[in-house]
């Protein structure tokens, strides 16, 4: 398991985009309305437009996994409750679970 992204959700993508390149120098990757994406080493920071239940501000951590179905099989035993099983989304397989504090994550294979 390796943690790939942490996805930050912001009001205003161009302020938000302005602020990581400019006051903090963190190298911009590539941008969009929808989606940025900045370089941190092994783990990348995306910014997100806020969606419902994801305000200004608050983040998500986005995992890898080697064996995402295996991982999906295995939550009873790790005690894992997923929201959503692993799914073929366009360019990317992924699953979501909550962890203690109810946080959502996501895990890709």
């Amino acid at each position: 398991m390796q943690l790939r992204y942490v996805i930050k959700f912001v009001g205003d993508m161009d302020r938000a985009v302005a602020f990581h390149r400019d006051a903090l120098g963190l190298t911009l990757k590539f941008a969009t309305p929808e989606w940025t994406e900045f370089e941190t080493g092994p783990t990348t920071l995306a910014l997100h437009p806020v969606a419902e239940g994801y305000p200004a501000g608050s983040c998500e951590l986005a995992f890898a996994s080697d064996d995402l179905d295996a991982f999906h099989a295995e939550r009873d035993e790790r005690g894992i409750e997923f929201t959503m099983p692993p799914t073929d989304l366009p360019g990317r397989r992924i699953a979501r679970f909550v962890d203690p504090d109810g946080a959502e994550t996501s895990v890709g294979g």
